[in-house]
């Protein structure tokens, strides 16, 4: 499992189509991939029902490590939108279990179809 203390994903938007074939085999029947985003190696999945976040190791990068977040377990969230200055957006999820972690979203991310998707699955 990844280990959250102190870190901070920093991604920009990709198509889910990009990470379909590493998230599909995962999602459960009903389950569907919405949007993805990568960073250097990682990259983090949001599903109707969790987001995965996928630390990619070693020097080949087959091995993955393939954490699933809950919605049902987030107790609260945070999304800040891009300034004129601080170009980068941010989502911050708490979880009684692990803490805070946080994403932060560089480039053009519709950080309102963010909210939204998060709001959607965690406020059921």
């Amino acid at each position: 499992m990844l280990d959250f203390t102190d870190k901070t994903f920093r991604l920009t938007q990709t198509s889910a189509d990009s990470v379909a074939g590493d998230i599909n085999p995962l999602l459960i029947d009903g389950e569907q991939l919405f949007m993805a985003f990568k960073g250097p190696r990682d990259y983090v999945a949001f599903t109707s029902r969790r987001i995965i976040a996928v630390d990619v190791q070693g020097m080949s990068g087959k091995k993955k490590d393939f954490t699933s977040l809950p919605y049902s377990k987030v107790q609260a969230f945070s999304v800040e939108s891009a300034g004129a200055f601080d170009r980068d957006c941010e989502l911050e999820l708490w979880f009684s279990s692990i803490g805070k972690i946080r994403f932060e979203f560089k480039g053009n991310t519709d950080v309102a179809y963010l909210n939204k998707l998060v709001a959607t699955y965690v406020l059921r």
